[in-house]
């Protein structure tokens, strides 16, 4: 991954240049940046950079042998550890070594990819992806071993929130006293997940969402589209460069998410009762990590529908169906109860996460928002 293949993000990529030049590559760093933001491809880019043999101006040679290997994400000195679930094949005490294969498929791909796409590709589909105490044994034995070619070895953490306490205390100490010519790089979206000795031990790398001109001018080219289709995607994508390529892809999948949202305010506003039941027996049986995207999506549709209630048309980011049913149903989204509405969905989120019985959860938000939608404007 070069930094010219990384969108946008300019001073971020010269500030990290420079750091190499200037030799204060800090042993343990956080890129912290939202869905679609490009941290994962910027964290490959920089230890890419640090390795190459025949470092340009601003970026990689590309042609070096470190280059070559690390493009097809198969240098020896190139770690990764990432968010996994026990799946038909791999029954007990999975851990990233395990799906390695379908890791470096998946990030050739697409290297903006989000953990919802990525335990989809793997197969997972009741279970949670989690960095257990199991990764923690493997990091442990890989980082005691020497290099093999580089000047460092690279330990990338994708979705290093997703660790449990016991791997996070054991990071915590290879951290405290790291192996020589070692570096870690946390890929992280919700840094206050972290424990907060793992923060207090890392260098911060702030990324910003992808700028808007930056997103049109790469659609554009990557994928041959005209400025006012890469324009409305841009809009749309808000910044999340995955979500705007799966807006072009339009895959089959896309209907899932505005179905059941119709589907399941339809009933709650309705008081549809033996319906909603129905409902939630269906969406309690899908899985886990796709019940949260679902509720993600929930969230994101009330936003753009109270700013559609609040005559802030300018300010929405939907379209097509997705924008007529929420001009439709924006009457019952108003500042009395939309904040209350989010509130739950986040805390279905984090109970989702924390493993409460779906069925359970589902019906007591589901009841609870047949309450909020009723509530007067």
């Amino acid at each position: 991954m070069l930094f010219k293949d990384v969108i946008g993000l300019v001073d971020l990529k010269k500030n990290l240049v420079q750091t190499v030049k200037d030799g204060r590559v800090s042993h343990a760093q956080v890129f912290l940046g939202s869905q679609g933001s490009g941290n994962l491809a910027l964290a490959i880019a920089y230890a890419q950079y640090i390795n190459c043999t025949n470092k340009q101006e601003d970026d990689s040679c590309s042609e070096c042998l470190s280059c070559i290997k690390y493009q097809k994400i198969v240098h020896p000195d190139l770690h990764f550890v990432f968010p996994v679930a026990s799946t038909a094949s791999v029954t007990s005490k999975p851990v990233s070594d395990n799906f390695i294969v379908e890791w470096r498929e998946a990030l050739l791909d697409n290297p903006y990819l989000d953990v919802f796409t990525w335990l989809e590709r793997l197969g997972v589909e009741n279970k949670q992806g989690i960095i257990n105490t199991d990764e923690s044994s493997s990091i442990f034995k890989k980082l005691s071993l020497t290099t093999y070619e580089s000047e460092y070895k690279v330990m990338i953490i994708w979705m290093a929130e997703k660790m449990n306490i016991s791997c996070s205390n054991k990071l915590l100490k290879i951290l405290e006293e790291p192996p020589e010519k070692t570096l870690f790089l946390l890929v992280v979206e919700e840094h206050e997940k972290l424990l907060s000795t793992i923060i207090s031990r890392t260098q911060l790398v702030k990324v910003n969402k992808i700028k808007d001109d930056e997103l049109i001018g790469a659609l554009q080219q990557k994928h041959s589209i005209s400025l006012t289709q890469a324009q409305l995607i841009c809009h749309l994508s808000n910044g999340n460069y995955n979500v705007a390529v799966q807006l072009i892809q339009e895959t089959d999948g896309d209907d899932f998410n505005p179905t059941n949202l119709q589907l399941w305010v339809r009933y709650c506003y309705g008081r549809k009762f033996a319906d909603l039941i129905t409902w939630v027996d269906s969406i309690a049986a899908i899985g886990r990590e796709k019940q949260k995207n679902f509720l993600n999506y929930v969230s994101q549709i009330m936003r753009e529908t109270l700013l559609l209630h609040l005559k802030l048309e300018n300010l929405v980011r939907l379209n097509g169906q997705e924008l007529q049913f929420s001009k439709k149903f924006s009457p019952f989204v108003h500042p009395k109860n939309c904040v209350e509405i989010l509130d739950q969905l986040n805390k279905a989120i984090n109970q989702i996460e924390r493993n409460a019985h779906p069925k359970i959860l589902l019906l007591d938000l589901s009841f609870k928002m047949v309450d909020l939608l009723h509530i007067p404007v």
